[in-house]
């Protein structure tokens, strides 16, 4: 949690347990940091981004991520680029390769296990706030499991992303550096959400 608040320069107030999360399931909470006229702040927010005009949230596509390369232009998500980006932290991400009839999970982690941050968009419907993760090609790593992955991005950008005034946010939103991310296949157990815990990124040996 220091970590957290070290590099993400964010206060979390003493009242405040967040749990240790294996294997978050779209709709349910993530962790998002925005900023707001007081600074940065750390909240909850729906995985699952709810468009304004939607009628029901739980009807209609799943939007849990958006391609980088439209997401200024899609009605859907225009305003929210324009002025409601966020950073998503994690310290790791999932991808699934075909194994026969079977996906095996690959765990994917930036070099170190260091905590990192996604690129992301919120929204808020009546009571609810929601939120994305913009994608982009996929690096050479990333590649030989899926041919998209999650816009990571670097510390020194983290600002800039955040700052609704920034003129070219874009061109933040590149693949990060295959030669700076690892990737292993893990537990199968991830593969059904009920299951949580460490055990969900042991890893496992792939014939």
């Amino acid at each position: 949690m220091t970590v957290l608040i070290r590099q993400f320069q964010v206060e979390l107030g003493a009242d405040r347990q967040l749990p240790l999360r294996f294997n978050i399931a779209p709709t349910q909470d993530i962790l998002v940091i925005r900023d707001t006229d007081a600074g940065r702040e750390l909240t909850l927010m729906r995985w699952g981004f709810i468009s304004p005009w939607s009628k029901d949230p739980n009807r209609g596509p799943l939007l849990i991520n958006t391609r980088a390369e439209t997401a200024a232009e899609k009605p859907a998500f225009r305003s929210a680029f324009k002025s409601r980006r966020c950073l998503i932290p994690a310290d790791g991400f999932y991808e699934w390769k075909k194994a026969g009839n079977k996906k095996q999970p690959h765990y994917f982690r930036v070099a170190g296990g260091q905590l990192f941050a996604f690129a992301g968009l919120w929204e808020k419907w009546q009571a609810i706030e929601s939120c994305t993760i913009l994608t982009t090609e996929a690096n050479e790593l990333s590649a030989q499991i899926h041919d998209r992955m999650p816009v990571i991005l670097s510390s020194n950008d983290y600002s800039e992303w955040l700052d609704p005034l920034a003129k070219e946010p874009g061109k933040l939103l590149t693949p990060f550096p295959a030669s700076e991310m690892s990737a292993i296949p893990v537990n199968p157990i991830v593969n059904n959400a009920r299951n949580e815990g460490p055990e969900c990124v042991e890893p496992v040996e792939v014939a």
